[in-house]
């Protein structure tokens, strides 16, 4: 695991703005995590990006809520969220990841509409970060397979993206008359 720091730091903002269910603040953290992800391709930051995004959406839309399992997976994903905190305070990765895991595991053991639903946002969490993880320069395929999606889901996302790469206008030219300007201050 890379950046302990940055994610400790993270993890303690998401509490907070979990706590006050600011969806905004948990978006931009998960947003906040890519660039080194990108870099590092550490899936420790990778699945921390994917879960407070998928969590920022389900906070954005309140009718989770009224399922039933709600109130345990709430508890389950904070209660994780503190351990996995509280572990990386103490440099155990792996009771780190095992606090991960947990979140992970409990939607599997969610049943009906909150189940399918769940599943749903984090897939498309996945995706979304994935997309952003390709922005940054990393190959369709390793980004696909870090998260755990189709290269086929992963391109048809950034294909319908106006932020997608093939979108970037990367090049910038001068017009002749600056051109010209440029050499002659630069033979003066």
């Amino acid at each position: 695991m890379q950046e302990i720091n940055n994610i400790i730091d993270i993890l303690q903002k998401a509490k907070k703005a979990i706590k006050d269910e600011d969806s905004l603040i948990i978006k931009d953290l998960s947003n906040r995590t890519i660039h080194s992800s990108s870099i590092s391709q550490d899936p420790d930051n990778i699945n921390i990006a994917v879960i407070l995004y998928s969590l920022s959406k389900l906070i954005e839309r309140k009718n989770y809520q009224e399922f039933a399992g709600w109130q345990k997976f709430e508890k389950t994903y904070e209660d994780s969220l503190d351990n996995a905190l509280i572990a990386l305070k103490k440099n155990d990765i792996e009771a780190y990841r095992d606090q991960i895991n947990r979140i992970k595991e409990s939607i599997n053991k969610l049943s009906g509409n909150l189940k399918s639903y769940i599943e749903q946002v984090f897939r498309k969490a996945r995706i979304n970060k994935g997309s952003k993880i390709y922005e940054h320069g990393i190959s369709m395929g390793q980004t696909a397979k870090i998260l755990g999606i189709s290269i086929w889901e992963l391109s048809q996302y950034v294909g319908q993206t106006n932020s997608g790469i093939s979108d970037m206008n990367l090049t910038y030219t001068k017009d002749i008359k600056q051109r010209i300007a440029d050499l002659q201050e630069i033979f003066k």
